[in-house]
């Protein structure tokens, strides 16, 4: 049947997000309250260059980075009674003490002669889905001088004799943004050493088969079979950068989501900011795109089919309708609705499950299949009208933004 390797333990990222939203992207998309509970803490408006237009105050913070996750060497294969459904890394900002961030998720792929490798960002036809997208983002602005990006490697399983599905952690990683003195590390591959165990243990071995604690001889002879994380950190570019300012200073993600995170914080400083007569005012919001983008973060796959749809509408776009604000957000909007909304409250869509190969397909299919009428057709009118597609009851939470109901209250964290 196998074994285990001693080194594996309950996922413990897993366990987090399993708790509620508290760890999840949408929740740390909100803007957080000041402690007089009468503004925001992360939400700023200012006038632009010109003197005239106003829009959201950047955020500069003491961390702005991409990384690109290579892969994952020499992870040990579980033992025969558990069938694995997907391999993949989890990872957050971290100081030893508690996760400062969101938790994201990197699918992991690999090859049936090479099992004890991962590998990510896999070449595809078309938009390559953000679960599967090794290019991410970190952003933060604490200043904890051990702050680094903790990487949990994870597997979900089935057992075959039970049918009972779980998670496991197969060990993790720590990237340290900061060296001893402070003083960032520099941007350049990385090859992390990973460790068994959870990140709140020391000196556990992912498998002891391979002891470190070997003679010297030994140590070199094993070091090659030593599970490694390889990882690369970059700065991003200007305009990038530009963008990940407008975003909460604190934050984790795919790099394809930076410029969807964008417009969804222009739209919240518009409609909270600018909009409001009364900045005390808590009454609910008529807002679609604002009350259904959180719900919007929980399906990544619907995000890149609204990536698929603003990549192209882009592409049409001539160079002063870019460089114009008010317009590119309007189009934002429009593709939206043409796209996520719909979708969203679709019946006929099936459910989200993770790690259900079967779904996971029929949900790409599907999706693929109503954005290509909608390409055709010029709009999203023509399949909400048709009587193939089956949505759920209206209700009033899929226009209105509920602002008591999703701010982040501010924490010692923020």
């Amino acid at each position: 049947m196998g074994t285990i390797p001693k080194g594996f333990r309950p996922s413990t990222l897993a366990s987090l997000l399993e708790e509620g939203n508290k760890f999840h992207l949408n929740s740390f998309m909100q803007p957080v309250l000041s402690e007089s509970n009468l503004a925001f803490k992360d939400l700023h408006w200012d006038l632009d260059n010109d003197g005239v237009s106003m829009s959201v105050r950047p955020s500069q913070v003491r961390v702005s980075l991409l990384f690109t996750l290579w892969n994952c060497r020499m992870i040990p294969v579980p033992g025969s009674g558990l069938q694995v459904l997907s391999r993949h890394v989890r990872f957050c900002l971290f100081d030893f003490k508690k996760v400062l961030s969101n938790i994201h998720t990197i699918r992991a792929t690999w090859q049936s002669k090479s099992p004890k490798t991962w590998t990510f960002s896999p070449r595809v036809t078309g938009i390559l889905p953000s679960l599967l997208d090794g290019d991410c983002f970190i952003r933060s602005n604490s200043q904890f001088p051990n702050i680094g990006i903790l990487f949990e490697l994870g597997i979900t399983y089935v057992r075959n004799l039970t049918g009972h599905q779980g998670e496991l952690s197969c060990g993790w990683a720590f990237l340290s943004l900061f060296d001893v003195n402070g003083i960032a590390v520099p941007n350049r591959t990385y090859e992390v050493a990973i460790h068994g165990g959870t990140p709140y243990e020391k000196d556990i071995e992912v498998d002891p088969t391979f002891s470190r604690r070997a003679s010297l001889l030994g140590q070199l002879v094993m070091a090659r079979k030593q599970p490694k994380l390889l990882v690369k950190l970059m700065s991003p570019a200007s305009n990038l950068r530009n963008t990940l300012n407008l975003l909460p200073e604190t934050l984790v993600g795919p790099k394809c989501y930076i410029h969807l995170l964008g417009f969804y914080r222009q739209l919240l400083a518009d409609v909270l900011l600018k909009d409001r007569i009364n900045l005390q005012n808590a009454d609910l919001i008529s807002n679609p795109v604002l009350a259904t983008f959180s719900d919007l973060l929980e399906q990544p796959d619907i995000v890149d089919g609204l990536r698929s749809m603003w990549f192209e509408r882009e592409r049409l776009l001539k160079r002063s309708e870019k460089r114009d604000k008010e317009f590119m957000k309007q189009e934002f909007v429009n593709v939206y609705y043409n796209s996520a909304y719909p979708l969203l409250y679709s019946v006929t869509l099936p459910d989200n499950k993770w790690a259900n190969d079967h779904v996971e397909i029929s949900r790409w299919k599907y999706i693929a299949e109503f954005l290509q009428k909608t390409r055709e057709k010029g709009s999203s009118l023509y399949s909400l009208l048709s009587p193939e597609n089956i949505h759920q009851a209206f209700d009033i939470s899929e226009t209105t933004y509920d602002l008591l109901g999703t701010r982040r209250k501010m924490t010692i964290n923020d």
